[in-house]
């Protein structure tokens, strides 16, 4: 809902008084040079194109003080604050007044310029600033003409100072202005745009590099693991598909799926590896019990996460408790203040014993969760399945924040 302002009585807000009064003087000339001179400022310093905008208001209407007040909407309704002052009142700057109780509001209301007499009188926080204001001439200003980006305010030292001519003058430099700011957004939005997506190409190119070594590497192990051809082949299918699962969740495989995510919430991820190997051959609930709080990653971990459960779960299915139809599987993890902590905790299988030598399974482990996470891991080979805790440091696997700069044209 867009917030209304709270409008003064008749005899503080005298906005008809303009049309009744003749332009004293009108310099068509001086108005074409303020217009030029914005013009090549949005070209070569548009930093400098608000400030710029209140001296030339200020001027060309002959006024005691000038400033801008631009609108923050959060948190609602909002409030204006001061900026790029000019004269007598250039001690406020950086002030704050009441977005639906200040005649800039009644203003951006209007979408029209606005006079106002002795405001102080009706607004009680211009009176306890010892603010006196014969006349304020108020001027929306609109970025583009559709977004409120706040006000501009001229005061005027007498009653009667303010004309038709002067409401005219600035609010077609008001209206110059808005155009500047909307093309000057729109060229800011361009280039953050185009530095996502020379992000996201490194990005990408990093990510096939290593999926292909990580590939070359599954191959190479998977040969020497394998009793033949076929088992070999499934074996890399496997895994394949676990990085696919990865994949297909940071890509939103969904129909009308989002465009790559920068992060992905660990439950969502761990669910997908272990999805296909739920029943393991047994006509039975699901084995794979996955709980824990809610935790973002980010997209880079995506993978060491995939291929580390999954092989888990690959194995108890060959060795562990999935093997048996009593058998079952508990993956849990906590958050502490500096690690994550991962359980892998199997029950109701064949007795186990710890490996003579490392196979690939735990050496993928081993190399994504201490080389990879800068993590540990340890393995307690009990007699009714593995038990294993995997701690990693939080900055290892978190989710970077966006850089979301808010797009402000007045600095």
């Amino acid at each position: 809902m867009t917030p209304t302002a709270e409008w003064p009585s008749t005899d503080v807000l005298i906005t008809d008084e303009l049309a009744r009064r003749t332009p004293k003087r009108t310099d068509y000339l001086e108005e074409k040079l303020a217009l030029q001179d914005l013009a090549a400022r949005m070209a070569h310093s548009p930093e400098a194109i608000l400030p710029r905008f209140v001296q030339l208001a200020m001027q060309i209407t002959e006024g005691s003080s000038a400033g801008l007040s631009l609108y923050e909407p959060e948190p609602a309704p909002g409030v204006f604050r001061w900026r790029h002052l000019c004269g007598v009142l250039a001690a406020f700057e950086g002030a704050t007044t009441p977005r639906n109780y200040s005649p800039c509001g009644v203003t951006l209301d209007q979408r029209a310029p606005v006079l106002t007499r002795h405001a102080e009188r009706y607004y009680d926080w211009i009176a306890a600033a010892n603010i006196i204001v014969p006349e304020v001439l108020l001027v929306p200003l609109y970025v583009g003409g559709h977004d409120p980006a706040g006000t501009l305010w001229v005061v005027g030292e007498d009653e009667g100072h303010f004309d038709a001519g002067h409401a005219r003058a600035t609010s077609e430099l008001a209206s110059f202005v808005g155009v500047a700011l909307r093309v000057q957004r729109t060229e800011q939005q361009l280039r953050e745009a185009l530095a996502h997506q020379e992000t996201l190409a490194r990005e990408m190119s990093h990510r096939v590099k290593n999926l292909f070594a990580l590939t070359d590497s599954m191959i190479r192990f998977s040969v020497r693991s394998s009793g033949g051809k076929r088992e070999m082949a499934q074996m890399l299918t496997a895994r394949l598909q676990a990085l696919a699962s990865a994949h297909g969740l940071l890509l939103g495989d969904a129909p009308g799926g989002r465009s790559e995510a920068v992060s992905f919430n660990l439950r969502d991820l761990l669910l997908a590896v272990v999805q296909p190997h739920q029943h393991a051959g047994y006509a039975s609930p699901a084995r794979v019990v996955v709980s824990g709080p809610d935790f973002t990653c980010a997209s880079h971990a995506a993978n060491g996460f995939a291929l580390v459960v999954h092989e888990l779960t690959t194995n108890a299915i060959k060795y562990g408790a999935l093997k048996t139809a009593r058998g079952k599987v508990e993956l849990t993890w906590q958050v502490t203040e500096d690690n994550l902590v991962l359980q892998w905790s199997e029950s109701g299988g064949p007795p186990v014993t710890a490996p003579c030598a490392m196979g690939f399974g735990q050496t993928l482990t081993e190399n994504i969760i201490v080389r990879q996470f800068h993590g540990r891991v340890e393995y307690d080979w009990r007699r009714g399945g593995l038990a294993m805790r995997i701690a990693i440091p939080i900055t290892s696997v978190v989710a970077k924040p966006l850089s979301a700069q808010a797009i402000e044209a007045t600095d």
